[in-house]
């Protein structure tokens, strides 16, 4: 009989615990997380697309050397952090000491390898967040001068393209007359694009991917028409070959002054169309379908507030806002379409409203001493009809 193997208590140590990535680019970051990993970024102002992403990767914390909210903006991203349970640390000092791979934990604001302190950091927490969100607000108003200025000196660069729409390249793709849906990689854009499965299905939009906006159309089931993309992009940000394939016609805004770097794409069969400006991706797509005399233009994955402005489109808030005010007859925020659109006509539906009225006129006449007499004979002619029924088996 063999004797029992005695085991040792496992000590469990307090804290979150995970293997650490380490990554100063955010988004090639973002590719290699895995569930219950640390994040260990560098990233001012944490933006709420990126916090999504962490988010969706099922990180356990998240280690940022630099503020999480600065005070210039009003950061979104931290709140979604915070609203998903994942423990925050910010202004991380000694992170240089923790390897990308390294098993860490955190615990009381203080990054542990091993049974050694090697890091310090702020815990953020929703009361922080709450207060320092306030200040930033508070403190928009210089930057609000900035981006006045700013959208000034954009709309005298970019006048003839936002007033007369020159230099938009010509697409063999339809436009005019039909409604176009611009799809962005955003906040719950996929949940955006399945609110208006409906419309898609029924009314069959052009469809605009931006970006990674392109894949999203293609995971969402339809086929893009139209790609707008920046010729600077990261892999990450590019969209797929299988996307770029599908799609009729491709613009790649370059910067002006700038030299196009459009190898890649031609070395996958795909001859794009250049345009030479400041605008952002997203702009560019909103334009050329207000260009083409779009029916409507449905924006996926967009912001609409001025925190959300603030939040994603930092550098090119002038762009955005100009832009918006040139198509704003004619855009309309994907998560409004439910509440605007109810659905084509069907035949059942005039069949059920037939029926509903044919029930309505029968019960009328019931309650008349006409309608009385028929129910009278049309009960004594069942009653018959049941007699000889009977008689015949």
């Amino acid at each position: 009989m063999k004797s029992p193997v005695r085991t040792k208590n496992r000590v469990v140590l307090p804290g979150v615990s995970g293997t650490a990535r380490v990554d100063r680019r955010t988004r090639a970051l973002l590719s290699r997380l895995r569930p219950g990993d640390v994040a260990v970024l560098d990233h001012l102002d944490l933006d709420r697309s990126t916090a999504q992403a962490l988010v969706d990767a099922g990180v356990a914390a998240v280690l940022n050397v630099s503020p999480m909210i600065s005070g210039r903006y009003p950061s979104l991203g931290p709140e979604v952090l915070a609203d998903a349970g994942i423990v925050i640390l910010d202004r991380v000092e000694g992170i240089d000491a923790v390897q990308d791979g390294t098993t860490v934990r955190v615990h009381d604001e203080v990054v542990y390898v091993g049974e050694a302190a090697v890091a310090m950091g702020r815990e953020v927490d929703g009361p922080i967040i709450q207060h320092e969100m306030a200040e930033a607000r508070r403190g928009l108003t210089a930057q609000l001068e900035t981006f006045t200025h700013n959208s000034t000196e954009f709309l005298r660069r970019e006048q003839d393209l936002l007033l007369h729409g020159r230099g938009l390249p010509r697409v063999a793709t339809r436009i005019e007359d039909r409604p176009v849906v611009v799809v962005v990689p955003g906040h719950e854009h996929e949940a955006e694009l399945a609110a208006i499965a409906q419309f898609l299905r029924e009314q069959q939009p052009v469809l605009i991917g931006v970006d990674r906006g392109a894949d999203a159309i293609l995971a969402a089931g339809g086929k893009p028409d139209i790609v707008v993309l920046g010729d600077a992009l990261d892999d990450s940000d590019r969209p797929s070959a299988k996307a770029l394939r599908a799609a009729r016609d491709i613009v790649v805004r370059v910067d002006r002054g700038g030299r196009a770097h459009t190898d890649s794409l031609e070395r996958i069969g795909v001859r794009p169309m250049h345009l030479e400006s400041a605008a952002t991706t997203e702009d560019v797509a909103l334009l050329l379908a207000h260009a083409g005399h779009a029916g409507v233009i449905v924006g996926v994955g967009m912001h609409a507030s001025l925190d959300e402005f603030l939040d994603r489109q930092r550098s090119g808030l002038a762009s955005t806002f100009l832009t918006r005010l040139r198509v704003g007859q004619d855009l309309v925020d994907a998560r409004a379409l439910p509440t605007l659109y109810s659905g084509r006509v069907r035949p059942r539906h005039v069949f059920l409203v037939l029926l509903a009225g044919l029930i309505a006129v029968a019960a009328a006449i019931a309650v008349t001493p006409v309608g009385q007499e028929w129910a009278d004979q049309l009960g004594r002619l069942l009653a018959d009809l049941t007699d000889d029924l009977q008689g015949l088996f």
